[in-house]
Parts: C-alpha cells; sequence; structure tokens
C-alpha cells in the first residue's frame, strides 16, 4: 500500500479546506442512493427552498440538521437517499418578477401569459442556480441525480391527478363564498396565508333608521365602506329590546334602499347594543347569515380594492379613501353618534403585506372534513407519524381537529394551471387530466393552484407517483424523516399527512423532526425591517461551514428557538482550530505509519486503556443522541471527548512515548492514535464534514472518502472501567498541584517536592506504576508515595478521592516575600469591599439605579468578600 501523505498546513484555513472538496464528493457519486440495492434505504426529502431569492439562516439550520442525520446513516451502511428539489412558490415569485418588470415600465399584461412566464423560468433557472451555489458551500450531500421542482412535468401530472381525483370524489368544489382577499396581488389567500396583527382602529357607532317610524336602531362597525354593501339588520330572536322589530324594514342611510330586521341565534345580545349589520358579500359571519334568510350578495369594491359601481357615488376610490368619505358624510347626517377606539386584529397577506378584504368571490375549494377525518385516525394507529418533539402533535391534531374548507385557486398566471374547461356556449365544466378533444369549443380556467397544493404531494410526487410501480416510489416511499420549522407545520406538514393518506394508503413519512425559528442575538425575529438578517454566506465566508454548522446543531433543543452570536460560531471555529492542531501534532509523529501498521493487541499503558474507554461512551452516546435527534447533547459529548480526553490529556501524555526510545510502546500509541483519531472524525463527520474528510484522508485509512467510511461501533474488548478509575485519579492529583502552584504563584517551570499519601497499598502501587505521568506533569524535583508520608507543619494540601496530597512550602516560596505579597492583596480588596459596600449602603443608589446596575454591584461585593477571606487564610497559615 502507498504511503500516505501525513502532514496539515500549519494553520487551519476552512477556505482553503472547504476548497473543491464538494466536487470531490460529487465526482464519487458518494450522494447517490440505489447503487447497493441490498442495503436498507433511508430517506428524507428536502423542504424545498422556493425559488424567490437566495437561502438564510433557518435553511441552513434545517438542511444541515438533514444533512447530518443522512451523512450518519449513510455510514451506518443505509442505502440513503435525500432527495433535493425546489418549489415554484406562486405569488412570492410571481411578485418579484412582476416588480422587476415594473423597474422597467412594463407590466405582466404587457408582456401577456405565454412571453410572462417565460420570463418566471428564467428567474427561476438563475435563482435555482444561486440555491444550488449555496447547498454547495453548505457541504450537502444531496442526490442530483434525482432532483426535483414543484413544476417540471412528472410533478404536473401528480398535481393533474390529485385535482381530478378529488373532483371526481366530491372532494374539490367550485363555489361562491367570501374568501381572503389580497387587493395588491389581486389574488385569493387561503386561511393560513393571512397573518393577523394588533391594530389600532375605531368602532363607528350608527344609528339606522326603521322605515315608517320615529325610531332608530344603533348598529356598530369597524369597517364603515362595507355599508354600502348591507342586505339586512340581524338581532336574537330572544332579545327583548328588539322582538317588535322583527321582519320591520330599516332606511339604509346613504343608499337609502330598504332592508329587513332578521332575527338569528349567531347574533350576541351581551355584545354592544345587541344588533348587527349583516353585509353577506364582504364577512364571512353575515355569508352564512345571508345564506340562512335568503339575502341579497351585493358586492361594493372592486378586486384592487376600489369601489365599484354598487357604490354609487364613491365609485373609483380607494377602500380606506371611501371610509374616510362616508365618516364625513354620516357625520353630517347624524348618523354616525360615536367613534370609539378600538384594538383588533386585522388580517394581512403574508405575502404583500395588505390588508386583507374578505370578499365574495367564486373559487375552487377542498371539502377538508373527510381528508382530515382519515389523518386524524391514522395518529391512532402503529402507521402515524411520530412528531419530535411529541407535544407538536397536539398542535398538529388541534387544527386538523378544526378544519375549515381550503380554498385553493389563485388568480396568478405562475403555477399549476387549474384543469377545468369550461365549454364557450353552454357552461358546461370539464375536469381531467388533458384537455377535452375538441378544445377549440372550450376555455381553460384562468386560476392557477395554491402553492402548498403540489408541494402537499412533495414526498410521493418527487418518487415518480402516480405510477405506483416508480422503481424509487416503491423502494424509497414512505421516508424516514421530515425536518421543518415550527411555522408551517399547517401550512405544509398536516396537508402532505392527508394527502399521503388519501393517495397512498399511508404515512408520508415515519418522523417529524420540529425546529424553531432562528433569531437574533436579542431574541427577535430576524426580519429585513429589523435590518438583523444574517447571510449564511458571509458566516462560511469569515470562519467556514464547519464552524456554522457545528453552531447550528448544538446552539438549541429540539423544538426550540435558536439565537445567532457571532461570538458563538468564533469559538466552533476555535473548537475546528484545536481538532486541526491535534490531528497536525498527531500526524507528525506518524510519518510513515500506514493502516496495515496499526496494532492494538499489545501491552498499553494506562492512558491508552483510558482513551480508548473513553472512545467507546462517547461513540455510544454519540450514536444514541443523533439517533433521537438530540444533536445538541451529542456535540456536547464530542466536544468534551476532543478538548479534555483527546488533546488536553491524552495527546500530552503520549508526547512521553512518542519522544522516548520504547520502540514498543511508540508503536502502540501511534496505534491508538491512529485508531481514536480516524474513529473520532467519523463521529465528528456528520456534524463538520470538510476538516474531517481533510484530516481523514491524510491519517492511515482504508477506503475513498470518510462519507462512505463506516460509522464506529463500541469495541468492547476496549471497555476498561479500571483504567478510568485509575485515571481520573491521576488527573485530579495533577489539576490539584497546578491549582496549588496557581495558589502560590509558582509557575510549572520550577520543579516541586510532593508527597502523595495514599488510601491503601493498591493506590500506592498504582500511582507508583503511572510516576512517569506525575513527574512529568507535576514537575517534581522528588516524589514520595506512600500509605503513610511525614508532611511538614508547613505545606500545602489538598484531597482526591483515595489519597492526600502534600506540597511542603520550605523552597517552594520565600515565606517574606509572600506575605509582603499577600498583606498588598489583602488591603486591595479591604478597599474594594469598602467601595463598594458603601455603594450599596446609600439608599439614593439603591431607589434609582436599574435593578441590573443594583446585582452587579451585589455580584461584585460577593466576589470581592471571597477573595478577601481567602488571602486571610493563606496569610494565617503562612504566619
Amino acid at each position: 500500500m502507498e504511503e500516505k501523505q501525513t502532514s496539515l498546513p500549519p494553520k487551519y484555513n476552512p477556505g482553503e479546506v472547504e476548497e473543491n472538496r464538494y466536487q470531490f464528493w460529487l465526482d464519487g457519486k458518494f450522494f447517490e442512493a440505489g447503487q447497493d440495492l441490498d442495503k436498507e434505504p433511508f430517506t428524507i426529502v428536502i423542504p424545498p427552498p422556493n425559488v424567490t431569492g437566495k437561502l438564510h439562516l433557518g435553511h441552513a439550520w434545517d438542511t444541515t440538521m438533514q444533512d447530518t442525520i443522512s451523512r450518519m446513516k449513510r455510514m451506518q451502511g443505509y442505502d440513503v437517499l435525500w432527495l433535493p428539489g425546489m418549489d415554484h412558490a406562486g405569488i412570492a415569485t410571481q411578485a418579484k418578477v412582476e416588480a422587476k418588470l415594473r423597474e422597467e415600465g412594463k407590466s405582466r399584461y404587457d408582456l401577456g401569459r405565454e412571453k410572462f412566464l417565460d420570463t418566471v423560468w428564467e428567474w427561476k433557472e438563475e435563482y435555482a442556480g444561486f440555491i444550488r451555489k449555496q447547498w454547495e458551500k453548505m457541504g450537502l450531500g444531496l442526490d442530483y441525480s434525482r432532483e426535483r421542482f414543484t413544476m417540471d412535468e412528472g410533478l404536473s401530472e401528480a398535481v393533474r391527478k390529485v385535482f381530478v381525483t378529488l373532483y371526481e370524489k366530491g372532494l374539490i368544489y367550485r363555489g361562491e363564498y367570501i374568501i381572503n382577499w389580497d387587493p395588491a396581488t389581486k389574488t385569493a389567500l387561503s386561511d393560513i396565508e393571512v397573518i393577523y396583527e394588533e391594530v389600532q382602529g375605531k368602532f363607528y357607532h350608527l344609528r339606522y333608521p326603521i322605515k315608517d317610524s320615529d325610531e332608530t336602531i344603533e348598529i356598530a362597525t369597524t369597517r364603515p365602506e362595507t355599508m354600502l354593501g348591507d342586505t339586512a339588520v340581524a338581532v336574537h330572536p330572544e332579545d327583548e329590546r328588539y322582538k317588535h322589530l322583527i321582519g320591520k324594514k330599516v332606511i339604509l342611510p346613504i343608499v337609502g334602499r330598504e332592508i329587513e330586521i332578521v332575527a338569528d341565534d349567531y347574533v350576541d345580545m351581551e355584545f354592544g347594543s345587541g344588533a348587527v349589520k349583516i353585509t353577506p358579500a364582504h364577512d364571512p359571519n353575515d355569508f352564512e347569515i345571508g345564506n340562512r334568510h335568503n339575502l341579497e350578495r351585493i358586492l361594493v369594491m372592486n378586486e384592487d380594492g376600489t369601489m365599484n359601481a354598487r357604490a354609487g357615488k364613491y365609485e373609483g376610490l380607494d377602500r380606506f379613501e371611501c371610509r374616510k368619505q362616508i365618516i364625513k358624510d354620516l357625520q353630517d347626517m347624524n348618523v354616525l353618534f360615536e367613534i370609539e377606539d378600538h384594538v383588533h386584529q386585522v388580517g394581512h397577506s403574508e405575502r404583500s403585506g395588505a390588508v386583507v378584504e374578505p370578499y365574495l368571490s367564486t373559487q375552487w375549494f377542498v371539502n377538508m372534513q373527510p381528508l382530515a377525518d382519515e389523518a386524524v385516525a391514522m395518529q391512532q394507529s402503529e402507521g402515524k407519524v411520530n412528531f419530535v418533539p411529541d407535544r407538536f402533535e397536539k398542535t398538529y391534531l388541534r387544527w386538523m381537529e378544526n378544519i375549515r374548507d381550503w380554498c385553493i385557486s389563485r388568480q396568478l398566471w405562475w403555477g399549476h394551471r387549474i384543469p377545468a374547461w369550461y365549454h364557450k356556449e353552454t357552461g358546461e365544466i370539464h375536469v381531467g387530466m388533458e384537455a377535452p378533444a375538441d378544445a377549440e369549443n372550450w376555455k381553460q380556467d384562468e386560476d392557477v393552484l395554491d402553492t402548498w397544493f403540489s408541494s402537499a404531494l412533495w414526498p410521493f410526487s418527487t418518487m415518480g407517483w402516480p405510477d405506483e410501480e416508480a422503481p424509487d416510489f416503491k423502494r424509497y416511499f414512505p421516508t424516514d424523516v421530515l425536518v421543518t420549522g415550527y411555522d408551517i407545520i399547517f401550512f405544509w406538514v398536516s396537508r402532505m399527512i392527508f394527502q399521503s393518506k388519501q393517495f397512498t394508503g399511508e404515512r408520508p413519512f415515519k418522523d417529524v423532526l420540529i425546529h424553531g425559528l432562528i433569531r437574533d442575538a436579542e431574541g427577535r425575529k430576524m426580519s429585513k425591517s429589523l435590518g438583523n438578517g444574517v447571510d449564511p454566506m458571509d458566516v462560511i465566508e469569515k470562519y467556514g461551514a464547519d464552524s456554522l454548522r457545528y453552531f447550528l446543531l448544538t446552539g438549541s433543543t429540539p423544538g426550540q428557538d435558536l439565537r445567532f452570536h457571532w461570538e458563538k460560531v468564533e469559538s466552533t471555529w476555535n473548537f475546528a482550530n484545536k481538532v486541526w492542531n491535534a490531528s497536525r501534532f498527531s500526524l507528525m509523529n506518524m510519518e510513515g505509519f500506514t493502516y496495515e501498521d496499526i496494532d492494538l493487541s499489545g501491552e498499553k499503558s494506562l492512558a491508552d486503556k483510558w482513551i480508548l474507554t473513553r472512545l467507546n461512551e462517547t461513540i455510544e452516546q454519540v450514536t444514541r443522541n443523533t439517533d433521537k435527534y438530540e444533536f445538541g447533547e451529542a456535540g456536547r459529548h464530542l466536544y468534551n471527548f476532543i478538548w479534555d480526553d483527546l488533546c488536553d490529556w491524552y495527546i500530552e501524555m503520549a508526547k512521553l512515548p512518542l519522544y522516548g526510545d520504547d520502540e514498543k510502546a511508540k508503536k502502540m500509541t501511534r496505534s491508538v492514535l491512529a485508531h481514536t483519531l480516524d474513529q473520532t472524525m467519523r463521529m465528528l463527520h456528520p456534524f463538520m464534514p470538510f476538516i474531517t474528510e481533510e484530516i481523514w484522508q491524510q491519517l492511515p485509512h482504508q477506503g475513498e472518502s470518510i462519507t462512505v467510511a463506516e460509522w464506529p461501533k463500541v469495541n468492547p474488548e476496549f471497555q476498561d472501567d479500571q483504567a478510568v478509575t485509575e485515571m481520573e485519579r491521576l488527573t485530579s492529583i495533577i489539576k490539584a498541584i497546578r491549582n496549588i502552584r496557581s495558589e502560590v504563584d509558582t509557575p510549572m517551570s520550577k520543579q516541586i517536592k510532593l508527597m502523595i499519601q495514599a488510601e491503601n497499598a493498591t493506590i500506592v502501587d498504582e500511582l507508583n506504576s503511572e510516576r512517569s505521568y506525575l513527574e512529568r506533569f507535576c514537575n517534581t524535583s522528588e516524589l514520595e508515595i506512600a500509605e503513610a508520608v511525614d508532611a511538614p507543619a508547613k505545606a500545602m494540601s489538598a484531597v482526591v478521592t483515595g489519597a492526600e496530597l502534600f506540597l511542603p512550602l520550605e523552597g517552594l516560596i520565600d515565606f517574606d516575600k509572600e506575605i509582603a505579597r499577600l498583606e498588598k492583596e489583602l488591603e486591595k480588596w479591604t478597599k474594594e469591599v469598602e467601595r463598594v459596600q458603601k455603594k450599596l449602603g446609600n439608599q439614593g443608589f439603591i431607589a434609582k439605579a436599574p435593578e441590573k446596575v443594583v446585582e452587579e454591584e451585589k455580584q461584585k461585593e460577593k466576589d470581592y468578600l471571597e477573595k478577601q477571606a481567602k488571602v486571610k487564610a493563606r496569610l494565617e497559615e503562612l504566619k
């Protein structure tokens, strides 16, 4: 076997380490599924990012988790498919392209539907390129040979199939209903595309005159402009105040139209005056009341939020301008008698930010109840979807159990065109996979489907469904895990579940791992308006993808939000740097050492036995926690093992045999070092793929790439609990000596006399066998280990498990100098104590200073008193 190059550059430079490494993985086809069909399949589909722009930190977090899972599963011997793809994102993408056209002084209507769609496809290609570049920078192990797009031919066929099937089952219908209307983008929105925000509004109290009477009836509204479309006033049938008015007519102010007073149980007698205006074309509840009482539906607005001809003299005014004008007119007529401040929830379009208008419109809907019932029932079976953390299952079920019909048509050009055609003469509707044979007599519905309609099919449409014999569908569906944020449980997770159950009879994924949102260091949501967003590419530029990934994976627990801190990314860079330096040192001491040279069968030192046992424990913890998606816990175990055990202890102890003359010990140390580093790099690989591949390639190993190296397994032969006990005693002695040295200001370079009084003969023998470590790491001039030692009166001491340590002060310090130094230090801490106590005794300061400042001063007092007491105690010992 050829000799491996065993050297790393002196300085860890993530940019250099990460450059070209991705191409090496792609060329090796390490991420392509289906190469060994004897392996058990494991599948993840990527939540497809929108082709509206570039990826943000939330995407980086989400995909890093998926990459970590898929890399580990690949190493565990699974045939892993991690399927990439992107979403056409109807409203969002069309809005971006239209904005770009506006800058050029054009609109989509100037281009016409075909040319406009060509422009959007060009946009899609450009932004898909950006996204792939970012996936590459993050090091994502995606199978690009199977990449999909929600509007590619196969997925479009799946969308048509689902629409036609649901229509034929009576689960898709067309009807006139009140929907959420976005006047800015001029399209319908589903309920969950509406964001409710608290707005300081007004309640307008009006008196409508009753026909042929001096009486009036009082109503209140937050949207006075809709009164132009009122077709009734409703009261509760049991309301004594109004029983005599039921059936009478009201004269609608301004309009002059007669409208009836109707009785309906929906009205709340306790709220306001107990009478409500009914506008069936502009309010969902009024729409239902209108249906019950057979009321006319009068639409007084255009699609762009301006008033139409039914609004009379207000025609052409914007709805909010109209509101101002109507208020003035009603005040002049003495109809409006009170304006009350009123904070209420107002719906805004998630996409455009415009105030949503409840609006009467003919749209396509999915009848949700039967689909939701099936999906809810599935959660009682063995084939349920497991939510991680499980509390999110309640969130999902609550929404499914209170489901409303889903408005799926959108008045856009970019998206899946609704597969419905209307006969030009008879008006008959044809719904089918293709246009009718005599296509010239039919006109296709202009609308497209809600983006989530196609995204809901993602786990199976990407696998070749509706062809149930498609090889990928048969092998890789249902998928194993979906990773997504809690903010789209309703939008996406629930829809994938009910569509999958309906069309494949199975859950779309076994587990759904829910994470939170990424916030800034102060806990605020990242947004353009706050200017607090962080581009993951900027973080990679500065610290490398490995540092960003490790921070994202270990920065929070499942389901919780994550706060972004630059300092924390920097500290993960420090960790990567530590790994680099430790590996570099090890490789320098392995010149010419090959995979065949690794032999762990001979005699091992205490440090060898201990590190191999700790390696076992770390493999167990990392595997168990990663399998449970507890990446933070897995990362913590890895970090502690690498930083503390491997770097701070084992590598330091390994220097003794490595620099010594015992060739057998040297070879064993090299073998243990090579094996431990190899196994550690494998465990760290899913977290930090670039640096681990770089280091692993230099180690004595077998195989082409760490991406397909076998995942470490616990080796019972290396389990040595006695070695752990002995090593803990040894390290605690060394730590205690270092602490004493720092207390008496004695540098490590100065030799000391050390006496160890052991509890029993066994511990004496044990410590004697580790003398070389104690002499080296405590830097002793004399070392006495016995069951009884004659310690002088003036000695520093410490207790560890099974032994007591004594450092005679004679020769260690100059007593007079040390007493003078300590008296000076005591003076300093006494002054600090007096100063802080004076401040805390000042009532003016306590009353005026912020609580945080007062708390800080109290902490200082505690700290200074502790330091003062310690110095006093040392002085007494010396005197």
